[in-house]
């Protein structure tokens, strides 16, 4: 099991059944280690997939981070389709400069500004199984448009656990020497993600770094709102995905930030995320907030997607915001009413099938 988190490390501030913008501020925040790496980076910033659930959060920490460093006139360029006119304007409240998009069209792509460090966010999970078409398209095509143009930039490349098979409840996950799963569509087009971005590296000298993260949890969003709205509802939970692993987004999009100071050619893969824990135990934790017992279902399995995030600890130390005080928020902001993004991540799915 890996490290406890540090206790000493406060939680971000609370934003329960907060606007989405109050809870974008909370959530953007930067941290003194984000704002710490960005101060040993020249150059501007480009947030590819900048109005996805994780990609508004990833870009405002930039800015944010960036001004804290003194660094006022580096900019940070937010990239998306931006179909959803409200992103485009909380990225351009937090000072962040939105540049439209479609990353499936390599001639727009190629018309995209230059920068030196590039977050890579763009992809696509559910609807694979309905069309995996699309899925291929989105994360194996569009990135091989990306490590072109952005050859001579540094690139983390979001990734997920999901590329590793499932593992031993018993052991710490799979770190990243693994064997990598290939564990239905999803998870077989992120490893061609990563693939992709692996070879065009080693082509071109790129340095990146492949940041597998399993799983980001926020207010609206994630596998805490997931066993939360459960137990609040007094629906069963199933138990078959005995373990997870999760780490607040707060947190998450800082060790993104200061991956850039990590990344290597051919890419470094890093598993990105804090405890092991049990499902029971959280639900469990969940009804002593709402004051209900849980309903559980079917069997914990001697298997699960869990990794072993050792290696990200030795290099930035346990995360900052401990799983009491992310059950904290999430339960008042479930109890409060807040607005979900209504996403369920399907956390339990054993057969790869998004």
């Amino acid at each position: 099991m890996n490290p406890a988190p540090a206790a000493s490390a406060p939680p971000p501030p609370s934003a329960a059944a907060g606007s989405d913008r109050e809870i974008e501020e909370a959530l953007s925040a930067p941290t003194p280690a984000a704002i710490a790496a960005v101060g040993q980076l020249d150059g501007d910033h480009l947030v590819l997939g900048a109005s996805g659930k994780m990609g508004v959060t990833q870009a405002a920490m930039l800015r944010r981070a960036l001004d804290a460093a003194g660094k006022r006139t580096t900019r940070v360029l937010g990239v998306a389709r931006f179909r959803d006119a409200k992103a485009r304007a909380t990225l351009e409240h937090f000072g962040v400069v939105p540049v439209a998009c479609d990353l499936s069209d390599f001639a727009a792509v190629m018309r995209l500004p230059d920068a030196a460090h590039v977050q890579y966010l763009a992809g696509q999970k559910f609807g694979t199984d309905s069309a995996p078409e699309e899925t291929w398209i989105e994360n194996t095509v569009v990135p091989s448009h990306v490590a072109r143009r952005f050859h001579a930039s540094r690139v983390v490349v979001y990734s997920t656990g999901c590329v590793y098979p499932l593992t031993p409840v018993g052991g710490a996950g799979a770190n990243e020497a693994s064997e990598l799963g290939f564990l239905g569509e999803y998870a077989t087009t992120c490893i061609g993600r990563e693939r992709v971005f692996t070879h065009y590296s080693k082509l071109h000298g790129t340095r990146a770094l492949l940041f597998r993260l399993n799983y980001s949890v926020e207010y609206r969003y994630g596998v805490l709102v997931d066993i939360g709205r459960a137990v609040l509802a007094g629906e069963p939970i199933d138990l078959a995905m005995g373990v997870v692993n999760v780490i607040w987004q707060r947190d998450a999009c800082s060790r993104a930030i200061e991956s850039l100071l990590h990344t290597a050619s051919p890419p470094k893969p890093l598993n990105i995320t804090g405890d092991k824990l049990l499902v029971r135990d959280v639900a469990e934790k969940f009804g002593a907030h709402f004051g209900r017992k849980p309903a559980f279902t079917g069997s914990p399995q001697a298997t699960a997607w869990h990794i072993d995030a050792r290696e990200s600890y030795r290099l930035f130390g346990p995360p900052p915001t401990g799983l009491d005080a992310m059950i904290a928020h999430v339960a008042a902001h479930l109890r409060a009413g807040g607005r979900l993004l209504g996403k369920p991540t399907h956390f339990a799915t054993r057969d790869g099938k998004f």
